[in-house]
């Protein structure tokens, strides 16, 4: 029998991500099955359970459940760790694994895909929530010049920089007037209500990077924002999408599909 894989959220039926793991199955010849898992909001160790009874293998995990499946996993990897948040489960042996893929996938789009250098970059990301710090360390260990965490509670960006010991500084909205940046992050909810964070019109540097992690909308308003203030290019969320589901194939299975492929379909 296939070993049993799939995605749990809530919502969930709109997840690429069944045709992207059929995609690397096919590519590896891997023998498994992704599906989607529906959990109520309230029942999401539940749902890991029978999904664990009925012989699972593994799940990913999105919202609203990364910090429940972070607390679910009785072994943490460091990156894990570090964003407390968990969006790779791996049952193996009665073992529960958590892994966070989300700041790889992301660094690995940019570096990659769209053939962004990171070191020696000025990096802003926009957010201080669950996005940007699954994110943040991936994003120094790559070096960049100046790093600013930009949110629209100031106190809550502080917080989270004081956790990478001052390796980045926070910022509002408001200061980031002038700051000319080369690649500018959205973690924010923002595009999922078609809004914009509230940024100065100053803050793309020549030839910068426009990156929104949300994927699916259509040019977003803060990728329009970007366009007509100067970004040089602007890029969505679908390729870190990819870029993550390919290291949670990795955990699972021991070997990396390769995503350009699967990249191309979903475009």
């Amino acid at each position: 029998m296939s070993d049993l894989y799939a995605v749990v959220g809530n919502p969930v039926a709109h997840s690429m991500s069944p045709l992207i793991h059929a995609a690397f199955a096919r590519q590896t010849g891997e023998d498994m099955v992704y599906q989607t898992v529906l959990a109520p909001r309230d029942g999401f160790v539940d749902t890991a359970n029978a999904f664990r009874k009925n012989g699972g293998r593994g799940l990913n995990v999105t919202l609203p459940f990364k910090g429940e499946a972070f607390r679910y996993a009785a072994f943490l990897s460091e990156r894990a760790s570090t964003a407390q948040a968990v969006n790779t489960l791996k049952f193996k042996q009665g073992v529960i694994f958590g892994d966070n893929t989300d700041g790889a996938g992301l660094v690995c789009d940019l570096l990659h895909n769209l053939g962004c250098e990171i070191a020696g970059r000025r990096l802003l990301v926009l957010g201080a929530g669950g996005a940007a710090r699954g994110v943040i360390a991936p994003l120094l260990g790559q070096l960049p010049a100046q790093f600013v965490l930009a949110n629209r509670n100031l106190d809550k960006a502080r917080q989270l920089a004081r956790e990478f010991a001052g390796r980045l500084d926070a910022s509002s909205y408001s200061e980031l007037a002038g700051g000319r940046f080369d690649i500018v992050i959205n973690a924010t909810s923002a595009s999922l209500a078609n809004a914009l964070p509230p940024l100065p019109v100053d803050v793309f540097g020549s030839n910068a990077l426009a990156y929104d992690m949300m994927y699916g909308k259509g040019e977003t308003p803060f990728l329009a924002f970007a366009r007509a203030t100067g970004a040089a290019r602007c890029a969505d969320g679908l390729g870190m999408l990819v870029e993550q589901a390919a290291e949670s194939f990795l955990v699972w299975r021991g070997v990396r599909p390769d995503t350009a492929p699967v990249l191309q379909l979903l475009r």
